[in-house]
């Protein structure tokens, strides 16, 4: 199969949990461990940084990356979900898996796959497993897809685990409290095994310590413990100070496996987008009018991105807004500002909630705009609509931000 016909064949034939929901979520981690038995164990060879948290693990993934390779070393990155292209979600020093490599992957193990009903996520991590191990990377940061306890990438024994915070998201799978969602991302604490907390509240902070203590794993509280940080990364969101103190205070850890001068943590957090390839975060598209994409999508993560861009300069703020159908609108709708103009719009994934349906419930909290036919359409209205001083800010959904991109 070509690299297309590949990938047609993994979104369709496959659970994917980021398109289909609950469908492709597995209750244990079987045939995840089937899996990396039948690859020959690729995981056990490799060193490893483990990195859960409700937002913030793909930034604060990243920023530990990019350090690493300013250091010197080879670095794999796994993380989900793509924007574009599939290949983002697995790299080395940057640079994407290549399609060869993916084709050939599939090709390989597809009697697998199919004889063991192996989801979208759970080939795609031992794909990245095998690929770090060939490749013979330093080290690899390894980003949780969803939850941690019964995610596919928890049969890694890491250097360090990374929680970077907790918030209400994907309820249905994690838990109604944040206590419940975070004894999940709990789930990735290992025996003995420092463990990094980025953010905490007094909810979640008993799980962590309980957690921590039955497993005798080192906890660190980054919130607490790096409070004087003066580290700015490219990465400009006003949420990213929360992940550079998160990633800093797992590289201090780390400085016990590998050679990371201050230097090397400077210029690693001000190159993370260039040395890792990510996007979406707080992404300026243009400026006059000021275009701004970021794939903020539940209440923790807009709550700070909405303020951000109620104190940014602007005189009248426009919104290219689509989410997927599971959402907990009446907890995100209510944060958005009602003098804004909205153009609605469906994702482009089955999960899409119809641009009409999103229109009729942001008019319940007196959210008002036009209804588009697509993304696209939405977005090129706006930017008609749109004087020089103003802004337009796209999210909503992953999905929305990555057809834009």
């Amino acid at each position: 199969m070509s690299y297309q016909e590949t990938l047609d064949w993994m979104f369709s034939q496959l659970p994917m949990y980021q398109r289909q929901g609950a469908s492709a979520y597995k209750k244990d981690l079987t045939n995840t461990l089937k899996l990396v038995e039948h690859l020959g164990h690729p995981e056990k060879g490799l060193k490893m940084i483990h990195v859960a948290g409700t937002n913030g693990k793909g930034s604060t993934s990243s920023m530990i990356a990019s350090v690493l390779q300013e250091a010197g070393y080879k670095v794999g990155l796994y993380t989900s979900p793509h924007l574009k292209d599939f290949r983002e979600r697995i790299r080395i020093n940057g640079i994407e898996i290549s399609a060869a490599f993916v084709c050939e992957f599939i090709a390989n193990n597809k009697t697998f796959f199919e004889e063991n009903d192996l989801s979208f996520f759970e080939m795609t991590v031992g794909m990245a497993f095998e690929y770090f191990q060939q490749q013979a990377v330093d080290v690899a940061v390894i980003e949780v897809g969803m939850g941690g306890r019964l995610d596919s990438t928890n049969i890694i024994t890491p250097l360090v685990s990374v929680i970077t915070n907790i918030g209400m998201d994907h309820t249905a799978f994690l838990g109604n409290s944040l206590a419940e969602i975070a004894y999940e991302k709990a789930g990735i604490i290992k025996a003995g095994i420092p463990v990094v907390i980025g953010e905490y509240d007094s909810e979640t902070q008993p799980v962590f310590l309980k957690r921590a203590m039955e497993l005798h794993a080192p906890i660190f509280f980054a919130s607490d413990l790096m409070k004087k940080s003066t580290h700015t990364a490219d990465l400009t969101g006003a949420y990213q100070m929360h992940n550079i103190r998160t990633a800093r205070q797992v590289l201090a850890i780390l400085r016990d496996y590998f050679d990371i001068s201050a230097d090397n943590e400077r210029n690693g957090l001000l190159k993370t987008t260039s040395n890792t390839g990510l996007e979406g975060r707080w992404q300026i598209l243009q400026q006059h009018p000021l275009v701004i994409a970021d794939t903020a999508h539940n209440s923790h993560a807009l709550k700070i991105v909405l303020k951000q861009l109620a104190e940014a300069q602007k005189e009248q703020l426009f919104f290219v807004l689509g989410v997927v159908d599971d959402k907990d609108l009446s907890s995100i709708l209510p944060l958005f500002p009602q003098n804004a103009k909205y153009f609605f719009c469906k994702p482009q994934v089955p999960r899409g909630l119809a641009a009409a349906e999103l229109a009729v419930k942001a008019a319940e909290f007196g959210l008002n705009g036009e209804v588009c036919d697509s993304v696209s359409a939405a977005y090129q209205k706006a930017l008609k609509t749109a004087q020089p001083q103003d802004l337009i800010y796209i999210g909503g959904s992953t999905f929305v931000v990555a057809e834009i991109l």
